[in-house]
């Protein structure tokens, strides 16, 4: 697995592995086995993704007995949310421009 700096939150979810991982911890925390048997990789694959995942801060380890329980935290995604807000707003002008290019046409 490639190595990254810790915390780097954008590399971390450059992985679909890992943004699939943040997606299924959503509706609560899950067991670290619960969560690999929903890829087609092994534990020790699913466990590596994880420990990124938890470098960069987007998830809590916690252990219960012989289980590793994660916890999504989604406060490292402000940083994501706040770099996509210029495109969120290019898009949305592109689209109102499209909408009116539809409206003239239809007239």
């Amino acid at each position: 697995m490639v190595s990254m700096p810790p915390g780097d939150v954008f590399s971390a979810l450059a992985n679909p592995v890992r943004r699939r991982l943040m997606e299924a911890l959503q509706d609560g925390p899950r067991a670290a086995g619960e969560l690999a048997s929903q890829f087609a990789l092994s534990r020790p694959a699913i466990s590596e993704h994880l420990t990124v995942l938890k470098n960069a801060q987007l998830v809590r380890e916690e252990p219960r007995g012989r289980h590793r329980y994660y916890h999504l935290e989604a406060a490292p995604l402000v940083e994501v949310s706040e770099w996509l807000h210029p495109f969120e707003r290019y898009w949305r002008t592109r689209l109102g421009a499209l909408r009116d290019l539809i409206d003239e046409e239809s007239q």
